[in-house]
């Protein structure tokens, strides 16, 4: 009875939820968008053009590690158990991740699953593979093992028995070599050879007294010390070892006999000599300025591995204004073989450029990872083309390498890494048609694809529902626009970028605080904390590829900015006009027929005609609001004090108001104190609009939502260009506004009916809709403070229904959810993860990704080896294939990979027609099936491994009756010359 009685004083004579039934509520998690946590740690696969990023177990989620391909590939790998993703390396159809528990997960890149975990006694501190090998090198206090019989000891601790403590820290295989590995201890590095079984060099840094090292303080500089090792790099080619040490000392090692060739720091040389480098003085007189650790070194190569450079993260003053990635650009290695000390000395002291790859202020770059063009070898730093960096705030940037311009990430990385790229400070949601936003699609230049693996799996077509258009504001002032979907299939994946700094004119403080676009007529509204209201509109740009100056041009309260287009981009949203304000933006309204409405926290209204455009009215709400009711009863209503007040939500719509039979134009605000005004856009003779206050109703709290309905139809009464139009033919719409506050909902007819209402229970609502299922009927959803959704009927307003959400959400951020007319609800998990639910679903899960991202026809290429010169002076050289019989043995099953290769041999062999010269056993092997054929390649394999160890004790025989034979060779060669000349004297 109570629902009908509503129904009545709300002028409403229908049951607009009469379809919907309890059964029908149901919460689906469609789609999650960003990072549940920080970023952690970063690897990238260019064989594959994957991007994985793991993170850390915080408040906001477990740590976790997301692999992104191209367009929307995305794929999410949890950790066995709860902890922080440490390193994560891609190995050919794998990953493998160390998290902060010690513990080693494999996940396939084929299946997109963990295939196994191993957690080796002791703490892991560093980890090693590549691309050819099946195996991990695990390295642990004790020294580096790999759950196989192979086991390393600690020889920092043989070295050195006097040393207490020599943890592994970093390792390193030589790049063209797999029997070199590179071992850095804190104490010093080794250089292991699996070919004699034995460290073959050691390293250790030393600092006599009197040498300043990388570290600036007086007090350490008297005594004679070892700073600790932190990193250690091999050369491109494998000529030098590099070394960075706890004090920011970067020292180059000669690895043939165990050479120091120069000892230095980002700024400073030969830091290792007393007397020598410099001090950076402090923030006052007489203090100094300690510098930041070495974050992360990489040794990088163009196309042509001996032409180098050094990229370093951290090594810099704390009090430096610059902070970026320092690049020491070496050049072109000298020939090692023909070149004095003094050269070597002088190519790493003098680089031939030396320059800072730029990040943004006040940010210290922790971590990085190189984008290779193909090369998975030389660690990963083999001729990059960009460079994806992580600050300290767990944001990442992305830079051109190596000239360290900012690349933009929109249309290069997934949606999900936008919320990090940078962080998102304001989300809005727009219902666009779905065929104009298909014609959406931005014309900017733009560098390579960064990403092109992966495939997306298909998803069901709807292709007559609106697309959820999400408006992302970033900290850098940017604005990027994209297609959130309905868990269905993306059509137009693409995103689009308005740069709102350039703009306004100025790079500094533009924080965004509302945004509202219209996909009808192309144009978005953007307002800012500072008070600037801007207008977007889309359009083609006259000034493509031009820098233009700007010229001031103000006229009807506006200035115009069209001439502040970012010029590399040919069609858009370009900037329109601009309107200075007062205050910060509070509340924004941008329509489909033209109009944009603007409230501001000092209390103004603003409307702006976008025909002109002109603003065409721009009042204070003092100027008619009725005075606040919750005064003193002792207190005249002169005496009363207004509380502070101004615009939260604006509305508009097309029907009736109270007590008049034609419809208009109207605009409704609701305010911080629970009054709704509204307004009536006339026509005028002149061919503009003017604004007319007609009145105004109070509700007891904030108002957070006004949704126009048609009392005949239960529809929603909006300002579409539809209904604007049918005013020209004196249609009226009979229509009544559903206002929605903290504390009640209120159903009347504009201005100031009484109508209906109802007060929510025990807690407040954060947010609230008008929403529709299908055709069954419309309710009201609201998200509650007790961490639920409710669903009420119209206009009864009758509990349906209820659900808690908050383990899906963060309830702490409730008002910031957006909710669509289909009952889509987008709202955050953490600070920099979104998830999109669907109170009309079944009650599932299908945040499972279905993406591919392992493509089995890109092939792995093969390593680097050694040269020609280095094999023919007896250097021994270790291939993939020995390694793999070295450390699993000869009882080890063929991996799918090898499996793989083994197919790929044999069927190089056959298109080759090497049958026809093979022998008469081998040419009985055509016809045999695949698995005959697979037993007989592990009968060869095992026998070969057999061989195996014979063979590495005859390398060095072999090796060395090689150097003889070249001997004699030559001898013979030069004693013919001679005879050939004392021949020729004679006339012989």
């Amino acid at each position: 009875m109570t629902q009908f009685l509503r129904g009545k004083q709300a002028g409403v004579q229908r049951d607009f939820s009469a379809g919907l039934d309890p059964q029908l509520f149901a919460i689906d998690e469609l789609v999650r968008y960003g990072v549940n946590s920080q970023i952690s740690a970063l690897a990238y696969d260019p064989v594959q053009s994957l991007l994985a990023i793991g993170t850390n177990d915080t408040q906001f989620g477990p740590g976790q590690i997301y692999v992104f391909g191209q367009k929307r590939v995305s794929v999410t790998y949890p950790l066995p158990r709860r902890a922080s993703v440490r390193t994560i390396q891609f190995n050919a159809d794998k990953l493998v991740a160390l998290d902060s528990k010690n513990e080693i997960s494999c996940f396939s890149l084929e299946t997109t699953r963990i295939i196994s975990s191993y957690a080796p006694p002791g703490g892991v501190t560093a980890i090693l593979t590549d691309p050819v090998l099946d195996y991990a090198l695990i390295g642990i206090q004790s020294g580096p093992q790999g759950p196989t019989p192979l086991r390393i000891p600690n020889f920092w601790k043989q070295q050195n028995p006097r040393c207490r403590s020599a943890p592994i820290v970093s390792l390193a295989f030589h790049p063209r070599d797999l029997g070199s590995l590179l071992i850095g201890y804190s104490e010093g590095a080794v250089i292991y050879s699996f070919k004699l079984g034995k460290p073959s060099k050691f390293f250790q840094y030393e600092l006599p007294p009197g040498a300043q090292g990388g570290d600036s303080d007086p007090a350490t500089s008297k005594t004679r010390r070892y700073p600790r090792l932190t990193q250690v790099l091999w050369h491109p080619t494998g000529s030098f070892v590099l070394t960075g040490h706890e004090d920011s000392s970067l020292v180059v090692w000669d690895p043939k006999d165990g050479r120091k060739i120069l000892a230095r720091t980002v700024q400073d040389v030969h830091v290792d000599q007393p007397g020598v480098g410099s001090r950076t003085l402090g923030s006052t007189s007489g203090t100094f300025a300690i510098k930041n650790p070495l974050f992360r070194i990489a040794w990088c190569s163009k196309e042509n591995p001996d032409d180098t450079g050094i990229l370093i993260a951290g090594g810099l003053a704390t009090n430096a204004t610059d902070k970026g990635l320092s690049f020491l650009d070496l050049g072109q290695a000298p020939v090692y073989a023909t070149s004095s000390w003094q050269v070597l000395t002088q190519y790493f002291e003098k680089p031939k450029k030396q320059n800072t790859l730029p990040t943004p202020p006040n940010s210290e770059v922790v971590d990085f990872c190189l984008i290779p063009r193909k090369s998975p070898y030389y660690a990963g730093s083999h001729d990059p083309i960009a460079v994806v960096t992580l600050l300290s705030s767990g944001e990442l940037v992305t830079l051109s390498f190596p000239s360290g311009h900012p690349i933009s990430p929109t249309n290069q990385l997934h949606p999900s890494l936008l919320y990090v790229h940078p962080f998102v400070n304001r989300i809005d949601l727009s219902y666009i048609d779905r065929t104009r936003w298909l014609g959406m699609v931005e014309n900017r230049t733009k560098g390579p694809p960064i990403l092109r693996g992966g495939a997306e799996a298909k998803h069901p077509m709807l292709k007559f529902a609106n697309r959820n258009i999400v408006q992302a504001a970033h900290a850098d002032g940017t604005i990027r626009i994209w297609d959130a979907g309905h868990g269905d299939e993306i059509e137009n994946g693409s995103a689009l970028q308005i740069d709102v700094s350039k703009a306004v004119g100025r790079t500094s403080d533009v924080n965004v605080s509302r945004m509202s676009a219209s996909g009808a007529t192309g144009e978005l509204a953007v307002g800012l904390r500072t008070g600037e209201l801007t207008i977007f509109r889309w359009g083609h740009n006259k000034a493509f590829g031009k820098s233009v100056q700007h010229v001031e041009a103000k006229g009807f309260g506006l200035e115009s900015i069209q001439d502040r287009a970012e010029p590399n981009v040919k069609e858009g949203l370009l900037p329109l006009t601009l309107f200075e304000g007062q205050g910060p933006v509070s509340a924004l309204k941008m329509t489909d027929v033209g109009f944009v409405a603007a409230g501001f926290e000092t209390g103004k209204i603003v409307v702006i005609d976008l025909r002109g455009p002109a603003v065409i009215y721009n009042v204070g709400l003092d100027d008619f609001a009725p005075p606040s009711r919750r005064g003193s009863i002792r207190k005249s209503n002169s005496q009363q004090s207004r509380r502070p007040e101004w615009p939260t939500c604006i509305e508009f719509g097309v029907m009736s108001l109270d007590n008049e039979d034609y419809s208009s134009i109207l605009m409704f605000v609701g305010t911080s104190v629970g009054h709704v005004s509204t307004f009536k856009l006339l026509p005028e003779t002149r061919g503009g609009y003017t604004v007319q206050y007609a009145g105004t109703t109070a509700v007891d709290d904030k108002v957070i939502s006004i949704s126009p309905i048609d009392a005949d139809l239960g529809d929603p009464a909006d300002a579409s260009q539809t209904a604007v139009a049918s005013l020209r033919e004196g249609v009226k719409i009979n229509g009544v506004i559903l206002v929605v506050s903290n504390s009640t909902a209120r159903i009347f007819k504009p201005p100031a009916a009484k109508g209906a209402h109802k007060s929510w229970d025990e807690f407040l609502c954060d947010s609230a809709a008008l929403v529709r299922y299908q055709a069954k009927g419309y309710a009201l959803l609201g998200l509650f403070g007790d961490g639920s959704v409710k669903v009420f009927s119209l206009p009864g307003l009758k509990q349906i229904a209820a659900a808690p959400i908050s383990h899906m959400l963060d309830i702490r951020r409730f008002s910031e959810a957006l909710i669509t007319p289909t009952g889509d609800v987008l709202g955050w998990t953490g600070p920099s993860e979104m998830v999109l639910l669907n109170v009309w679903g079944t009650g599932t899960d299908l945040t499972r990704s279905r993406d591919k991202l392992f493509n089995v026809e890109a092939l792995i290429p093969p390593r680097p080896t050694i040269s020609n010169v280095q094999w023919m002076t007896g250097t021994l050289y270790v291939t993939p294939a020995d390694m793999d019989g070295l450390i699993g043995g000869p009882d080890r099953p063929a991996s799918k990979r090898m499996i793989e290769q083994m197919r790929a041999e044999e069927r190089e062999r056959r298109a080759l027609g090497r049958q026809a010269t093979a022998s008469s056993s081998s040419s009985g092997h055509e016809d045999e099936g695949y698995w005959a054929y697979m037993q007989r390649q592990m009968q060869e394999r095992t026998q070969n491994l057999n061989f195996a160890g014979d063979s590495m004790d005859r390398v060095e025989e072999s090796s060395s009756n090689l150097s003889d034979d070249i001997n004699k060779f030559i001898s013979k060669q030069k004693k013919k010359a001679v005879m050939g000349m004392i021949g020729s004297k004679l006339g012989l």
